[in-house]
């Protein structure tokens, strides 16, 4: 009866029913310069007015690739340990190891400065969609397109960011149906101020990521200082002193990293096929290196987490996300949604005209993509070359030369907008452990080695040598881990680079014309067709549906929303809370072992803590990668928690949102003071964050 049914509507219709149970559910990370206001206002009775956002977006950073938020007047921020945990790792050393001891800087003269990291906050968006796509002429065709929109993309961020002295960045939103222009504000001197121990911040360790209930402090606070003194600033979260309640209305607001829901079926099943299988492959590759590693013993472990916990979260993380390519029922529905569209389309002969061939071009484009993909990722995604020394030197060969071009003609990367973080990042001094390098290079080199081989690069690279001479031989030779090295390179250019004897300098040189080479096929034959006809369907939507679908994830800022309540999974209610007292049931189940051993701190402060204090929470709220040290908000903008995770249903929703069982998982405000006052003895700083001072 369905079928008979659907096969008798109009094609708009059908495509607005296949979508109409979209507004009912808490989808979307929203553009906070197009918020719901009006689905808020519907069904939450919520006024979102611009006062709030703007407050909201101002008081929300980027910290990285992830999210924070300011929590003090004066340039306090509060982000997730995890995402801290590479400033941290910088910090730490053999007789100091702050990821095993926590550390807090009980004055602002023990705060200690990280290097390379940059907080950015948003201070505007600006929709250019017209200059952007007006540089598109009539007759132009698919890559030559895509030329004059990268080049007025790069003369309008050079122009704006020289204007108005922020980083000007343009957003590509809907695959090329909308350009925004986003100023960030970037701050360079960040300080840390708090981490807890490694333990509590990943108490049950991999075993228990993507899962919930959770029990985990996974919090890290930083200092932002402009001009030598604390950062002083308007626009912070004020923290709740009631925390949440189950059923209520909460607020995320952070960088989520990127979704597929606008992707086309074509797109979809080259993940599945063809990147996500290699991806899920290489990291397993990894993992079991650095387990191994890690038994030599405990310097070479605590050398080697670093790695390990990216590698196991990015596992976990991408595993999920093929399981939801692999659901038969999930394709179907993608599918069927795409079918509905293009029907919608092929219903109406002038949108056929201009929309019709848009989805066929992407799938070939595709097919293309899969013949070169594991060349393009070992060589131009640098797999192939596994270890810190190799990113800084092809940063150098390729800085040198970029610089030469006129801006418009440069690899994005190096165009004037993004150059001072470029530079800071080469220039920020990190420890380097050098048997460490040789171990994860000669295992990515023999995967190099077995799988492009018979590529003349590299049987030139390996000279009949075996993958651990050749990695020996490339690390004991490079001079890099000397900051002053890497900057006479800056400074000497392309003949500093020519004259080099460098060996990763020269491993650089060797692999960049190929790669240069397939990063130039992939953006003719792959992102030119997806931007093009991209853009093409977006428009085709936005004829159809408006813009009441958000665009996917860029990691760039965003606000979603939900409620906080619990689930149901496997017949058994599953609380939207937990608390201390479960995480200390569940250490002691464990027999006080790792991943469940506590710290020293949390044993020995048992008795002060209040056990029946929330410590996590989930809510619906819309989230992915990126997300995480996203501030989760009341309705009066109140601090109420920290987003460090989703439950292992949530990670399909990268394709299909729902929100049965599907949770974002967050650190609860009330833990959070009572770890600081009752644990770590951290009165002025809790004084500082519920604005006692």
């Amino acid at each position: 009866m369905k079928k008979t049914l659907a096969k008798g509507l109009p094609g708009i219709l059908l495509f607005a029913l296949l979508f109409a149970g979209f507004l009912a559910a808490d989808e979307g990370m929203w553009l906070f310069n197009m918020a719901p206001k009006d689905l808020l206002q519907k069904k939450y009775g919520f006024a979102a007015n611009d006062e709030w956002l703007t407050h909201l977006r101002l008081s929300s950073v980027r910290f990285g690739g992830a999210s924070a938020s300011f929590v003090s007047p004066d340039g306090l921020v509060l982000t997730n340990h995890h995402v801290g945990q590479g400033a941290i790792q910088n910090l730490s050393s053999k007789e100091r190891d702050l990821m095993k001891t926590g550390f807090y800087a009980r004055t602002r003269q023990e705060e200690l400065k990280c290097s390379g990291v940059e907080i950015w906050v948003l201070q505007e968006i600006i929709d250019v969609t017209g200059p952007v796509t007006g540089a598109v002429k009539p007759g132009m065709g698919t890559v030559e397109a895509a030329e004059a929109i990268d080049k007025a993309v790069a003369a309008m961020e050079k122009e704006e960011s020289e204007r108005t002295g922020l980083k000007c960045a343009v957003v590509n939103l809907y695959s090329g149906g909308l350009f925004h222009l986003y100023r960030y504000k970037v701050l360079s001197d960040v300080r840390l101020v708090f981490a807890v121990e490694y333990g509590i911040a990943f108490f049950g360790g991999d075993p228990d990521n993507f899962t919930y209930p959770r029990y985990d402090l996974d919090v890290s606070l930083f200092r932002v200082y402009e001009n030598g003194q604390p950062l002083k600033t308007p626009h912070y979260l004020k923290w709740s002193p009631k925390g949440v309640k189950e059923g209520e209305l909460v607020f995320c607001s952070g960088n989520p990293g990127s979704t597929g829901r606008l992707l086309t079926l074509g797109q979809l099943e080259l993940l599945r096929d063809t990147s996500y299988p290699f991806t899920i492959s290489n990291l397993r590759r990894r993992q079991a290196l650095l387990h191994e590693y890690s038994k030599k013993g405990a310097e070479e472990a605590r050398i080697a987490l670093r790695n390990l916990f990216g590698i196991e979260n990015s596992l976990k993380a991408v595993t999920g996300y093929q399981s939801g390519l692999l659901d038969k029922a999930l394709m179907e529905n993608k599918a069927r949604d795409e079918q509905a569209l293009r029907e919608a389309v092929r219903k109406d002969a002038a949108l056929e005209a201009e929309f019709g061939k848009a989805w066929d071009e992407i799938a070939a484009a595709q097919k293309s993509y899969a013949s070169f993909f594991k060349p393009y990722s070992f060589l131009e995604r640098n797999q192939g070359f596994n270890t810190v020394y190799y990113g800084p030197a092809r940063t150098l060969v390729r800085l040198a030369q970029e610089r030469t071009k006129p801006n418009a003609e440069r690899l994005r990367e190096y165009r004037d907008a993004s150059l001072a973080s470029v530079q800071r990042s080469l220039l920020s001094p990190s420890p380097i452990y050098d048997e460490f390098e040789i171990v994860k290079l000669t295992d990515s080199l023999a995967q190099l080695k077995d799988e492009l081989g018979s590529l003349q690069e590299i049987k030139w690279l390996f000279g009949g040598r075996t993958p651990q001479e050749v990695a020996r031989e490339l690390v004991t030779g490079t001079r890099l881990k000397d900051i002053e090295v890497r900057k006479s390179y800056l400074e000497g250019g392309w003949e500093a680079i020519c004259r080099s004897e460098d060996t990763m300098i020269k491993l650089a040189l060797l692999v960049d014309p190929v790669s240069r080479g397939l990063r130039s096929r992939y953006e003719k034959e792959v992102e030119a067709a997806e931007i093009k006809n991209g853009a093409l369907i977006a428009r085709a939507l936005f004829k159809l549906k408006g813009t009441s679908i958000p665009p996917d994830a860029t990691s760039t800022l965003r606000l979603s929303f939900g409620v906080a309540k619990g689930y149901v999974e496997g017949g058994r209610k599953i609380p939207f809370t937990t608390t201390f007292t479960g995480l200390y049931d569940k250490s002691a189940k464990n027999g006080n072992k790792p991943p469940y051993e506590l710290p020293p701190s949390f044993t020995a402060k048992k008795s002060a803590l209040n056990a029946s204090v929330p410590l996590n929470f989930v809510a619906t709220c819309d989230s992915i990668g990126g997300n995480s040290g996203s501030p989760v908000v009341n309705r009066k903008a109140e601090f109420v928690g920290a987003l460090f995770d989703g439950n292992i249903q949530c990670l399909p929703t990268r394709f299909v949102y729902e929100d049965t069982v599907s949770r974002s998982v967050m650190v609860d405000s009330r833990g959070i003071i009572e770890a600081l006052l009752k644990i770590y003895d951290a009165k002025p700083l809790v004084d500082e964050i519920l604005g006692r001072k």
